[in-house]
């Protein structure tokens, strides 16, 4: 996976594995831009073939985590490193609207639930419309008490055009989307904490220290059971019982023949910690 600064975020890897995205534009709130997300979609598909890839965290700079959709129009830095040429922006008719969200704003937060690999959201500050799917995008949220979260779409007219919705479904049900929703609510860390959109809340200066400690936990887990009980969870939300019993059967079939079931059989044997991944980079 590519390291350094692109158009928007810059990206880093520490051991043992564990891929930081940081949102770089603190002066526009880390808005997204369309070159943005299709470099992040880039980057999440380098991290989703890199084996020295187990965790990737997202996090923002200054005090948003991302604050929607760059709407200012104001260019950006022309020098940053592209990963996809730049094309058509769309939205100048019905169909092209279409056509844009469907091939470049939707496939971001799709990316991101395809990636085998666990995400965390570290989420520092304003998480708004673009910022708030694709923190719910990520399969973990921990959250500054500095943090706000929302929707926000209906104060254009808009609507939360990337997933927001199933998103919000997903993780709190409709009766309090509906409430989230049409009543354009932004809420408090604690709030999304009881609403059930975040995991954890910590303090401002303990945010990253705590993020990165989950990253190193689920990074040092069994990661080929780990990345197929992931798909298999998120599969499950969709799925009968029935079905679901057997889609999970069949990656039982390829875990339980792999060498962490192995190792993890006689460290417990052996009462000692489990020494997963041999077969995989530390990710430096």
């Amino acid at each position: 996976m590519q390291k350094g600064t692109f158009r928007g975020f810059e990206v880093a890897l520490q051991p043992p594995g564990i891929a930081v995205i940081t949102l770089n534009q603190p002066e526009r709130l880390n808005g997204t831009t369309q070159e943005m997300k299709r470099d992040l979609v880039e980057l999440l598909l380098q991290a989703q073939m890199d084996d020295a890839v187990r965790v990737v965290v997202i996090t923002g700079s200054g005090r948003a985590f991302c604050a929607g959709d760059d709407i200012t129009g104001r260019p950006r830095d022309s020098d940053a490193e592209a990963l996809v040429p730049s094309i058509g922006r769309g939205h100048t008719s019905p169909i092209s609207t279409y056509d844009a969200l469907r091939a470049i704003s939707q496939p971001l937060n799709q990316a991101l639930r395809n990636l085998d690999k666990l995400s965390i959201a570290a989420v520092n500050g304003i998480a708004i419309q673009t910022g708030l799917s694709l923190a719910l995008a990520c399969d973990f949220r921990i959250a500054s008490t500095e943090a706000r979260l929302g929707s926000g779409t209906l104060r254009f007219g808009f609507m939360p055009d990337e997933g927001g919705q199933y998103l919000l479904v997903q993780h709190m049900g409709v009766a309090k989307t509906m409430d989230f929703l049409m009543r354009n609510k932004i809420v408090s860390a604690d709030e999304a904490l009881d609403l059930g959109l975040v995991h954890e809340v910590v303090a401002p200066d303990q945010l990253m220290d705590r993020t990165m400690q989950l990253a190193s936990e689920l990074a040092n887990g069994p990661q080929i059971a780990m990345r197929l009980l992931k798909r298999s969870v998120y599969n499950a939300a969709e799925l009968t019982f029935a079905q679901s019993l057997d889609e999970i059967a069949a990656k039982t079939a390829v875990s339980d023949h792999h060498p962490d079931a192995r190792e993890g059989l006689a460290a417990f044997q052996e009462k000692r910690a489990a020494h997963f991944n041999r077969d995989l980079p530390s990710g430096q």
